[in-house]
């Protein structure tokens, strides 16, 4: 038997650098295929439903069919699954009505539920490709049914999907999450702040009322753990508006019609 073909081999520990580099050229391969170069991340909770989903779970909840407070605090954080979806619909439009350029702005996902199916659905609402970077997990764990087939990935490492998540980004959306949100978010912002990337990346926070709680930026600042200037790697947002505002123009700053920077 052809080593490449020996299952026994290639799942061996001896094996990890060919498996380690196949979740670099396989999805390597798809990119090109469908010409992705470019892509606009949206990061979030999995745990997060749409309104209509919340909005029915608490009518169940209060005659007394589960927890009527977890479903009113569900349904206050079905909004940002909204504007996820609106978000990524807006942004998806924009991009394939450029005009002069060959340059697309794909919306890439975790491929997951919550945040990642609203904005993968918003993409598609908008009949553009759209990425899911799965990750294979102990619990159930499923592709949502809006990303584009050829487009939907599925990651045994967590450092190669991380790699492909920033490889191809050009802005970073970060919807309230948990602790896979905040370790991809910390992440992204170290590669900024060490200049490992070279990119001017847009990386925004929405949601104010719920980042200004989780994370105290301003007390890494006084504990001079980080510098005042680190904060102005970051954008607060809380509408989709002056999201899309600012993505769009930094877009226009710095990559239409600009040289690729490296990573």
């Amino acid at each position: 038997m052809k080593a490449y073909r020996d299952e026994d081999f290639l799942t061996s520990r001896s094996a990890r650098p060919v498996r380690i580099l196949a979740e670099y050229l396989e999805p390597e391969q798809r990119f090109e295929d469908a010409r992705v170069r470019d892509t606009i991340v949206f990061l979030g909770s999995s745990r997060l439903v749409s309104p209509a989903a919340a909005e029915q779970a608490l009518g169940s909840a209060e005659p007394g069919d589960g927890d009527p407070a977890a479903a009113r605090r569900q349904l206050e954080m079905a909004r940002y699954w909204e504007d996820a979806r609106e978000l990524a619909r807006r942004l998806t439009a924009w991009s394939k009505g450029l005009a002069g350029t060959d340059r697309r702005f794909v919306v890439c996902t975790g491929g997951g539920p919550g945040i990642m199916a609203a904005a993968n659905q918003g993409a598609s609402e908008a009949k553009g490709l759209n990425i899911g970077l799965n990750i294979s997990l102990p619990a159930e764990q499923f592709t949502n049914r809006h990303v584009t087939r050829q487009l939907d990935l599925e990651f045994h490492y967590f450092f190669m999907r991380k790699f492909w998540f920033v490889y191809l980004a050009k802005a970073i959306v970060v919807f309230p999450g948990g602790f896979g949100t905040l370790d991809e978010l910390f992440e992204v912002l170290t590669l900024i702040q060490t200049r490992k990337t070279k990119r001017r990346l847009p990386v925004v926070l929405f949601g104010q009322e719920f980042w200004n709680e989780v994370v105290n930026f301003d007390a890494l600042v006084r504990h001079g753990t980080i510098d005042a200037a680190d904060l102005e790697l970051i954008f607060r947002a809380d509408t989709v508006d002056e999201t899309y505002d600012h993505i769009v123009a930094q877009l226009g700053a710095h990559f239409l019609g600009h040289p690729e920077p490296s990573l």
